[in-house]
């Protein structure tokens, strides 16, 4: 196994475990029977939303599983290509 692979390998397992991290930390989005009536509210929490903890947590969680995507698929070439 070549170093290239075994930084690839950490950076995999770590972003893995930050998706599973920032998954179980976000909360449910249960909206109730809203949801069926399409019922909204202009809230100040939907105005400021994207400020929110919550949206903070979305963005992380989609910015590692974009990383986790992309570092599989070069570990994989890697692996394939005996890099």
């Amino acid at each position: 196994m070549s170093v290239l692979q075994i930084i690839l390998s950490v950076a995999d397992i770590i972003s893995a475990i930050g998706i599973i991290v920032l998954f179980l930390v976000q909360e449910g989005n249960d909206q109730g029977l809203g949801a069926v009536t399409g019922a909204t509210s202009d809230s100040y929490y939907s105005k400021a939303k994207g400020r929110t903890l919550e949206e903070q947590l979305k963005r992380w969680t989609v910015i590692c599983c974009i990383a986790f995507a992309v570092i599989s698929v070069i570990l994989y070439l890697a692996v394939a290509r005996h890099w």
